[in-house]
């Protein structure tokens, strides 16, 4: 039987759970549920999930151990980490960030949670 791990996902204005199977890439379950992990841009230009472009950025917590160079380094120097370089096994909460024109992201505003 396929066990489900929570992961609560959440957005500026909303948060939401799904349940994803044990050991499934973090950046294909949220695509397939309509997760934006990509800017405008980027959604139709990435390297499809092998961890080259650094455009899925997510913040996770609790953070995993990174298996990736690119998120060895974000660990490293508390950066956001490649979704697509995430295999779920424990429960995790994962803070979509606002992204424009490749993988840059928005500086978090002073006031925002």
């Amino acid at each position: 039987m396929d066990e489900r791990i929570p992961v609560t996902v959440v957005t500026d204005d909303d948060e939401t759970t799904i349940e994803v199977g044990r050991g499934e890439n973090l950046r294909d379950t949220l695509l397939a549920h309509g997760f934006p992990v990509y800017g405008a841009v980027s959604k139709h230009a990435n390297c499809g999930g092998r961890g080259l472009c650094a455009t899925c950025t997510v913040e996770v917590d609790p953070a995993p151990e990174p298996t990736h160079w690119h998120d060895a380094a974000a660990a490293r120097f508390g950066y956001p980490r490649l979704s697509c370089c995430i295999e779920v096994e424990d429960p995790l909460r994962v803070r979509l960030l606002d992204k424009y024109v490749w993988g840059q992201i928005f500086p978090r505003r002073p006031d925002a949670p």
